[in-house]
């Protein structure tokens, strides 16, 4: 953990489910740069003012559906849990899988892949990134 209550970005992760029961969640291995996004549609809500319809409008919303995303990028490890994983994304099927946010906890459920490419260079190991979007409602569960 970093100083100061900081946390350490490498702990920020997304854990894939093997489908077992009970069911086990490996770290998807390679990972280098992660993100996880929670965001709400914005709902405009705005209406004139009935009683003084020449007044300019505040704008006013409210929040519309929920989305929580997780991106990744990094160096791609050949192993069992990342075939499994690959196997998901080129039949197109969700997945368990838990993402991890340090100092704030764990968000769980059903995840697809929306996006995922592999990249390479002439003098360099292979490379992937991807997209996670939540497959249904996450269940949370706080960091203890």
């Amino acid at each position: 953990m970093a100083a100061n209550g900081q946390q350490s970005g490498r702990q920020l992760l997304i854990k894939i489910g093997d489908g077992g029961s009970p069911e086990n969640f490996n770290n998807l291995c390679g990972l280098t740069t992660t993100t996880f996004n929670m965001s709400a549609n914005d709902v405009d809500t705005t209406i004139p003012d009935c009683l003084n319809p020449g007044n300019t409008p505040q704008k006013t919303s409210d929040l519309g559906i929920l989305n929580r995303t997780f991106t990744g990028q990094g160096k791609f490890v050949k192993s069992a849990n990342s075939t499994a994983f690959l196997n998901h994304v080129m039949n197109g099927e969700q997945f368990n899988a838990q993402v991890i946010v340090p100092g704030l906890g764990t968000f769980a459920g059903l995840w697809g892949v929306t996006s995922f490419e592999f990249g390479g260079e002439m003098e360099g190991t292979m490379t992937f990134n991807g997209t996670w979007t939540a497959g249904g409602p996450l269940t949370f569960t706080p960091e203890a």
